[in-house]
């Protein structure tokens, strides 16, 4: 009895692929290297990727700068990490993407020496006057109030004579006025010189926002366009 339950059993071996044609021979320790070496590749390539993208957004939008001095006080410190919107700089027919507005924060060139690089206040527009009496400034004759600035550090109150605009160029000055090396004593800033505009500050941890855009009534000066000349006016010029 127990040899012809014997005879019955099959026995078991190895699997051949000739039993089935379905049946895949597959090597675990194998399968697991190709596994392991394509999450490997495929980790990389995100990673790639990701570089690739923050390295284009720093060189085409957005670029950290730190603050260096305390020409801006109390709304930057010395030390601060900004990001600046570089959508300022590129054009596209003529047309700024991101235009520059009085009482935004800017990062230029410095005009004297390019090779520094200074953080303000944009104060005049292109086509405005502008003129310091006892530390207030007025903009084509009216009164601009800049509610961001602190009476500890503008206490020294100075005048300085009213100063044309011209196109493509901006007046700019530190929120510290005291102690502030700005468009009142070297002149004005040109467009290209004008890198980036600081939105965000993200060092400190005490301080890390957005920056405070300057506020303005609505009796505030609007820019003064720059009249279009007449043709017939250009050519009766050019006769003469």
């Amino acid at each position: 009895m127990f040899e012809l339950r014997g005879k019955n059993k099959h026995p078991f071996g190895p699997v051949d692929p000739h039993d089935d044609r379905d049946i895949d021979i597959v090597s675990l320790r194998s399968e697991s290297r190709q596994g392991i070496w394509a999450e490997a590749l495929r980790l990389f390539r995100d990673i790639f990727l990701i570089i690739v993208v923050f390295i284009l957004f720093g060189v085409f939008f957005v670029q950290p700068v730190v603050v260096e001095g305390t020409s801006m006080l109390p709304q930057l410190h010395d030390g601060e990490r900004l990001l600046v919107n570089k959508l300022v700089y590129y054009k596209i027919q003529s047309v700024s993407w991101g235009h520059i507005e009085r009482g935004d924060i800017v990062v230029f060139w410095f005009p004297n020496d390019p090779d520094k690089s200074y953080v303000k206040r944009v104060i005049g527009l292109p086509g405005e006057n502008v003129e310091v009496r006892n530390g207030k400034v007025f903009i084509n004759g009216t009164e601009l109030k800049e509610n961001y600035l602190d009476a500890e550090h503008n206490q020294s109150l100075p005048s300085w004579p009213a100063k044309r605009v011209d196109e493509h160029h901006y007046f700019v000055m530190g929120d510290n006025r005291d102690n502030s090396s700005d468009s009142r004593y070297w002149g004005l800033v040109p467009e290209k010189y004008i890198y980036g505009k600081a939105f965000f500050r993200y060092w400190r941890p005490a301080n890390v926002g957005f920056l405070e855009h300057g506020e303005y009534d609505s009796s505030a000066p609007k820019p003064t366009p720059t009249p279009t000349p007449d043709p017939e006016d250009l050519r009766a010029r050019d006769a003469r």
